[in-house]
Order: structure tokens, then sequence, then C-alpha cells
């Protein structure tokens, strides 16, 4: 119910419509640019691809501040999403014309367009609420992503029965220009006279740092180091196919099933997580869910049949969004543009760690997937449990967060 309150206010319907449609052409691109790599040069190339689509994620977090606040406003936004468009529209062309190079300069180009786009937006959402909305509309916003995670592979096999590979990068395009066009209307429906954030043209120095923040909110430098380590030890997980083929004489069926069942988990995990009141502090709460999400990994190497296999997997998914949900709705009781450095720094610890272990965690994890599950998700367990209770003695004497003032614009006309 918390879900359809929101969805009743225009700005909210508008910017989560058209991310709903612009992470769904996601889903696709990722499909068709994976698959276009593969299939024409090799494992090798997908592994480039991916590096290169994160590396930006990376330099931009760690060397580009200055540069990602000169994006913190809605109609940047749109530009970026215009940019886009056009970069993943004219992805074919590039892989024609110039082969690799062209396919690993275009996944780096929307790597940065990425990079650029989801701190800024992420830390704008909070403001199209009260308070007291943050967790709702962070779960709705997290709701995007399981509905296309669930559409999107069925979407692009009926897609792919009428239409060239090509197609699905100029699907993608279009959801770019839904989202472009849905940003600059959102942008033209608040008070006018309202100025952006212009954080990038402050003086330099007068923006937080994240070690500052660190520094002043410890908690919070827990969260992101669980985070990464999270991702890193999580990595395991894409040995699920050796793992169903080694131990359950089990084929690509049930590799769909057990992904079917993640994605049903994730979407009713996220009705739960968004709209049951998450109890405080956050940080305790989205550590004891990595916690949690650790013996469920653990528990998935141990597995005996498919049946207990695809349960677990329900459960996994169920969990995951508790941690999206209440990191979110944690980095929102942070000013605007802490919010923004927040997201920034979380989105390279994870991009950097997920980069690291795709280089050899799967690999290892192959040759000996029960074992691989069973120390991954031991590993994920106890750091999240050390985080929770390192969270909670830290609560005790932490500082209060600063007040949150809404940013002018996102401010809707009565």
């Amino acid at each position: 119910m918390r879900y359809v309150r929101l969805l009743r206010r225009g700005p909210v319907l508008l910017l989560w419509g058209a991310q709903t449609t612009s992470v769904f052409g996601d889903r696709l691109y990722a499909m068709a640019v994976m698959w276009m790599a593969w299939e024409h040069a090799g494992a090798g190339v997908m592994g480039l691809v991916a590096v290169a689509e994160s590396l930006p994620y990376v330099v931009l977090g760690t060397l580009g501040r200055r540069v990602m606040d000169w994006f913190a406003s809605l109609l940047a936004l749109a530009v970026v999403d215009a940019v886009r468009l056009v970069l993943v529209a004219a992805l074919p062309w590039a892989w024609a014309e110039f082969g690799t190079v062209g396919l690993i300069t275009s996944a780096a180009l929307l790597g940065v367009g990425g990079a650029l786009f989801d701190p800024n937006l992420g830390a704008m959402v909070p403001d199209l609420v009260r308070p007291d909305e943050v967790q709702a509309v962070s779960g709705l916003m997290d709701l995007t992503g399981r509905i296309s995670r669930v559409a999107g592979p069925g979407a692009a096999g009926l897609l792919l029965a009428v239409m060239p590979l090509a197609g699905l990068f100029w699907v993608d395009a279009a959801t770019f220009a839904v989202s472009a066009l849905a940003l600059v209307l959102l942008a033209a429906s608040v008070r006018p006279g309202a100025a952006a954030p212009q954080a990038g043209l402050q003086p330099a120095g007068t923006q937080p740092g994240a070690w500052s923040l660190v520094r002043t909110h410890p908690d919070t430098g827990v969260v992101l180091a669980v985070h990464g380590i999270g991702i890193f030890a999580g990595a395991v997980s894409l040995a699920m196919p050796a793992l169903l083929a080694a131990h359950l004489d089990a084929g690509a069926s049930a590799y769909a099933a057990v992904l079917a069942c993640t994605g049903a988990g994730a979407l009713a995990g996220n009705l739960a997580a968004g709209n049951v009141r998450l109890p405080a502090p956050l940080t305790a709460v989205y550590c004891a869910a990595w916690a949690v999400s650790g013996l469920v990994l653990a528990a998935t190497g141990l597995a005996g049949s498919l049946p207990v296999l695809l349960t677990l997997s329900v459960l996994s998914g169920a969990v995951s969004p508790f941690l999206q949900i209440a990191l979110s709705t944690h980095f929102a009781l942070f000013p605007p543009a802490a919010r923004r450095r927040l997201l920034t720094v979380d989105l390279t610890v994870i991009r950097t760690c997920g980069t690291v272990s795709m280089l050899f965690v799967p690999a290892l994890a192959a040759t000996g997937p029960r074992v691989a599950f069973l120390v991954g998700g031991l590993v994920v367990t106890v750091v999240g449990w050390a985080g929770a209770v390192l969270v909670l003695a830290l609560a005790r004497g932490r500082r209060p967060l600063p007040e949150v003032e809404p940013v002018p614009e996102l401010a809707a006309r009565d």
C-alpha cells in the first residue's frame, strides 16, 4: 500500500515508470553485448567488455569528484541519457566498423554515462518524498531492477524471434529516450525559479569528502566495507552451473529454474522490505542481512537435491532487497551532497571488488563448486555478523546525522 500511495503522485510515477523502462532496456543491452562479444570474439573479449564498463565507475568515483558534481541536476542527467541513446544505437555500427576496439570503446563510454547517472539520480530520489517515506521510495526504485531481471530474458527471447540482435540495442536506445524525456518533464514540474544543485560550481573543498564522512560516521564506513567484501566473496555464485552439473547432474533447464526462483524471491522480498518498517539502526540491519545471505550461500553448496536448491534460491533472492533498501535508506539520512558522495564511493567499492573477483573467483569456484559456495558463504556470514556487532557498538556514541534539507529542484508544485 505504501508503494500505491507513492505512485499516485505525478513526479514519483513519472520517474519510476521511466526508470523501470530504462533498466529493462539495460538488461536487454547487457544480454546483447555479451552475446555479441561471445559469438564474434570469445570469452576473453566478454571479460574485457565487462571491465571496460566497470572501470569508469572506479576512476570517476576515485578521481572525478568534481566531475560527478557537475551532473547533479535533472537536466544534466537528461543530457547524459541522450548521449547514451546515441552510443547504444550506434554500437552495432561501431562493432561492424572497428571490431573489438569499437565494442570495448562503446562499453567504456556507456560506463562513463552510468557512473555519472546512477549516484546522482540516487541522491535525488529521496527528496521526492517526505523523510518518513524514504524507505518506501527506496524500495519502489529497487523494484525497477527486480522486475527487469524477471522480464528481461523472456522479452529478449520474444524480440529476437522478430528482429536481429542489433534490434535489442535499438530498443535500449528507445528506453533512454523515455528516461531523458521524463527527466526533462520532471525538471519542468518544479517551482519556477528554483535553482538546480550546482555542487560542481562551488569552491573546491566545500563539498564533503569520503574520508571525512566515514571518520565522522564510522558505521557508514563499516557498511561500505561489508558491501565490498560481500560482493567479492559472493562472486562464487557465478559458479552455479558448475555446481548443478557436478553435484546434481542437472543442466541448463535447472539453471534457468534457479534464476527464476531467485527472481521470484527478490520480488517478494522487495514488497516486504519496502513496506515493512525496518528497525534502527539501518546499518545493523544491512550487515545482518549480509550475514543471512552468507548462510544461504553456504547452504547452497550443501544442497543435495534440486528442490532444496530451488528453495534456497528463493531465500537468496528474498534477502537481496533488504540489502539494497536498507543501504539506500541509510544514505538518504545524509544531506544531498554527502549522499551523492557516499553513493559514488559505494559504487566505486562494489565495482572494484566485483571486477577483481571476476578475474579469478568464478574460475576457482568452478573447480570445486561445493567447497567454494561453503567457504564464500561462511566468509560473508562472518563479515556480516562482525559488521552488525561493530555497528551496534558504534551506535551507542554515534554522532547524529545532520538535518536533511530538501533539494529545491525536486520540490514539486503544490
